[in-house]
């Protein structure tokens, strides 16, 4: 397989780093711009790699389940870089680390996908472009909730576990959560909108009705209702949990879903 290698030295790489960065560490959240910018280092070949798998030497744009996680999980690891000097969030870094490590050597273990049809059309590109930032900036909300209900189920206790100690505050973590769910929202619509434009131009119909538009609709709707019950009723804590989780779901239903079935379970490229 082209660049294993790499891909299993760029791995062990965030595997390190993350072990550097994880809750309960004397590093975790005493980052220095030493630190900050030593998260950067195993990126750098990350992107690489993901450009060489993308754009292959044979031509045309290859995508694919593995392929689009680990595009996602260089995105996560690029905002949490940027994030870190603002925010007090080096409790986070290990985790995110930790997963791109996971999905930088998923992408190296399993075989490139097939070029996909009309992939150097420029409105394709754009949408593709945007869709990977959306995907990006709901996985970030999702992991967030993620956290903050683990933060909140452990309070109250006297001793919180090292790990949730170490996170931020609930404030920061909600304040970052809902950051993202409106920049996701900004682009998943532009990225709707795109899409529409891209089939109408190529297909003569705007967005088909098959299951990457039911979900990326479903998923539209659940991020519109939770951002509107957050402004107009102040929704926060387990409903802003249960909304971002479920919006994450349809919205990975939508390519994920079927990218995983083809290419992991059925074995299809």
């Amino acid at each position: 397989m082209p660049n294993l290698f790499l891909h299993l030295l760029d791995a062990a790489f965030y595997f390190v780093m993350a072990a550097v960065f994880w809750p309960g560490g004397k590093l975790c959240c005493r980052l220095t711009a030493t630190h900050r910018l030593l998260a950067l280092l195993p990126l750098v070949l990350h992107l690489y790699l993901l450009y060489t798998r993308m754009l292959p030497e044979s031509g045309g744009l290859s995508l694919g389940f593995a392929t689009s996680l680990s595009a996602m999980a260089a995105l996560t690891v690029l905002f949490y870089a940027v994030a870190a000097w603002r925010y007090p969030i080096g409790g986070l870094q290990g985790f995110v680390l930790a997963f791109a490590g996971l999905a930088v050597g998923l992408a190296g273990v399993m075989p490139p996908a097939l070029p996909v049809a009309h992939g150097i059309e420029p409105m394709f590109l754009l949408h593709l472009l945007m869709a990977f930032a959306a995907y990006g900036f709901f996985a970030i909300a999702t992991f967030h909730a993620v956290l903050i209900a683990l933060a909140e189920k452990h309070l109250h206790r006297p001793v919180p576990p090292r790990m949730v100690a170490d996170l931020p505050p609930l404030l920061t973590l909600e304040t970052l959560l809902f950051s993202m769910l409106e920049l996701g929202f900004v682009i998943l619509t532009l990225t709707l909108i795109t899409g529409g434009l891209f089939a109408e131009a190529l297909f003569g119909r705007p967005l088909p009705m098959n299951h990457m538009t039911v979900f990326g609709l479903i998923s539209w709707l659940i991020y519109f209702s939770l951002m509107m019950g957050r402004r107009v009723y102040g929704w926060r804590g387990r409903k802003a949990i249960y909304g971002a989780l479920a919006g994450f779901v349809s919205l990975m239903l939508s390519y994920f879903g079927v990218a995983f079935v083809l290419e992991i379970l059925l074995r299809r490229a």
